[in-house]
C-alpha cells in the first residue's frame, strides 16, 4: 500500500488549498492539500511533507513550522488504497509560488472541504491535525492571541459536526474553562456565541468572521506598535516569553538596527525562539536569562520594554509571563517606558486575576511548600500604555473596553 502525505498550510486561521492540474497523474481538477509520495521510511514522512512544501508552492524550511503530525489514516476509493500521513504547519505568510502540478490555490476555511469536490479523505485526514480543547488547554509555548485563535477554530470545526446549538454551547464553555486567564480566549468565544443564530450553521459562520477579525487586529496591534518604535527611535529594546504579537511588532520595525534583549522565559523557555528568529531575519537579538532582564534595563541596556499580554484587566493593569513585573519595576526605576502590546479582545471586562501554576519546583521529602506562579500582574502605574489596534490606551481607554466587554458576556450569560 503506497503511503503519501498531505500538508494543511495554515495562516491567521485559514489553509491552503490547491486544485490538481492536469499534470498529475490522479483526482485532476480536484481540490487537496500539498501533497505528494512518501519516498522513503514512512516513520520519516515529515521529510517528505517539507520536500513537497518547497516543490509545489515555495515554501521552504524556514518558512514554515510545523505544528503537528497526524495519526496515519487508510482511504480506498476505487478499487485503490494508501496511508496518507497528514501534517499541519504554520505558514509565516501567504506568499506561495504554485507549480505545474496546481491548477490554482486558495487560502480558505478549512469547513470549505466539506462544500468541495475534494480528493477522498481530505476533511478526515485535516481532522487527524486540526486544534481541538486540548490544544487550547495544554499549549505552553504560544502566547493568547495565537491560542484565542485555536480555540475560534475548535468552535468553527465542530460548527460544521454539531446536530444543535447546545451541543455547541458546551463546546464553547470547555474553551473558555480551558484558559481562564486568557481574556482573548473568552472575549472571542463570547462574540461568536452572542452575535450568532439558534443553529450550528450560523456559529460556523460567525466564526469564520470572527477569526479572520481577530487575525487582523492582531496584525494592525503590532503594525501599531512598530510604528511608535519608529517615531520615537527606539534602538534599544526588551521583551520576555513569546509574545506573537510583539514578535511581529519587532519584525516590522522599520529600525531594523535596534537592538533586542530576550529574556529566556522559565521554565519553558519561550524566549528562546523569539531570539533565534530575530536573528535568523537579521535583527540584533541577546538572549539573556530571566533573572538578568531587569538588572541590564535598570542599567541602562534597554530604551523601551514592550511585554505581551494573556490578559488586561478593567483597571488597566497587565497579566503576562511571570519575570514581567521585576523588569517594569526596574524599568521604572530607570525611567524607561513599559509598553503592553495585544489586541482589544485581550481587555477583561473585570479585575479578576486566575493564576496558572508552572509545576512543582522540588520532589524531595521534605515538607516543603513551592509557589511556582506561571503569570503575574504588571500594575497600571508601571506601564506607558497598552497598544493595540485602535491606537495606545491609558487606564480610561482601557476602562471603556472593559466595560465593552463586560456587556458581552453578560449577553451570553
Amino acid at each position: 500500500m503506497p503511503h503519501v502525505v498531505t500538508v494543511f498550510l495554515r495562516h491567521g486561521g485559514r489553509v491552503l488549498l490547491a486544485r490538481r492540474s492536469e499534470a498529475v497523474g490522479t483526482y485532476q481538477g480536484r481540490w487537496a492539500g500539498v501533497s505528494g509520495y512518501v519516498e522513503g521510511d514512512p516513520a520519516d514522512a515529515e521529510r517528505d511533507a517539507r520536500r513537497e512544501l518547497a516543490e509545489e508552492v515555495g515554501v521552504r524550511e524556514a518558512d514554515a513550522e510545523l505544528v503537528r503530525a497526524g495519526e496515519p489514516l487508510a482511504v480506498a476509493d476505487e478499487g485503490r488504497e494508501w496511508t496518507v500521513h497528514p501534517f499541519l504547519f504554520d505558514a509565516g505568510s501567504r506568499d506561495v509560488d504554485p507549480n505545474e502540478e496546481l491548477a490554482e490555490v486558495e487560502w480558505v476555511h478549512p469547513t470549505e472541504m466539506r462544500e468541495r469536490e475534494t480528493v477522498p479523505g481530505l476533511w478526515a485526514a485535516y481532522r487527524r491535525v486540526a486544534p481541538g480543547v486540548e490544544t487550547v488547554a495544554d499549549d505552553e509555548a504560544h502566547g493568547s492571541a495565537w491560542i484565542s485563535l485555536r480555540a475560534l477554530e475548535v468552535l468553527r470545526d465542530a460548527a460544521v459536526e454539531a446536530d444543535s446549538r447546545d451541543a455547541l454551547a458546551s463546546v464553547a464553555r470547555r474553551l473558555r474553562d480551558a484558559r481562564p486567564s486568557m481574556a482573548a480566549v473568552e472575549n472571542r468565544v463570547n462574540r461568536v456565541m452572542a452575535e450568532s443564530g439558534p443553529d450550528p450553521e450560523s456559529v460556523r459562520q460567525r466564526a469564520e468572521a470572527a477569526i479572520d477579525d481577530a487575525a487582523e487586529a492582531d496584525g494592525a496591534a503590532a503594525a501599531r506598535a512598530a510604528e511608535l518604535i519608529g517615531d520615537r527611535g527606539y534602538d534599544r529594546l526588551a521583551t520576555l516569553s513569546r509574545s506573537g504579537t510583539v514578535l511581529a511588532a519587532l519584525e516590522a520595525s522599520a529600525v531594523a538596527e535596534a537592538a533586542v534583549l530576550v529574556a529566556e522565559s522559565r521554565p519553558g523557555g519561550e524566549g528562546v525562539g523569539v531570539a533565534e528568529r530575530l536573528a535568523r531575519g537579521g535583527r540584533n537579538a541577546t538572549l539573556t536569562t530571566d533573572a538578568a532582564l531587569p538588572g541590564l534595563v535598570a542599567g541602562g541596556e534597554a530604551d523601551a520594554v514592550f511585554l505581551g499580554a494573556d490578559s488586561v484587566l478593567a483597571s488597566g493593569g497587565v497579566v503576562n509571563k511571570v519575570g514581567s513585573l521585576p523588569v517594569a519595576l526596574a524599568a521604572a526605576r530607570a525611567d524607561v517606558p513599559v509598553f503592553a502590546v495585544c489586541a482589544r479582545d485581550k481587555v477583561r471586562g473585570d479585575d479578576r486575576f486566575v493564576g496558572e501554576n508552572a509545576g512543582t519546583l522540588y520532589d524531595g521529602e521534605a515538607a516543603i511548600e513551592t509557589a511556582n506562579p506561571l503569570f503575574e500582574v504588571v500594575s497600571a502605574d508601571l506601564l506607558s500604555g497598552v497598544v493595540t489596534e485602535s491606537g495606545v490606551l491609558d487606564a480610561d481607554g482601557v476602562e471603556a473596553v472593559a466595560a465593552e466587554h463586560a456587556a458581552l458576556a453578560a449577553r451570553d450569560d
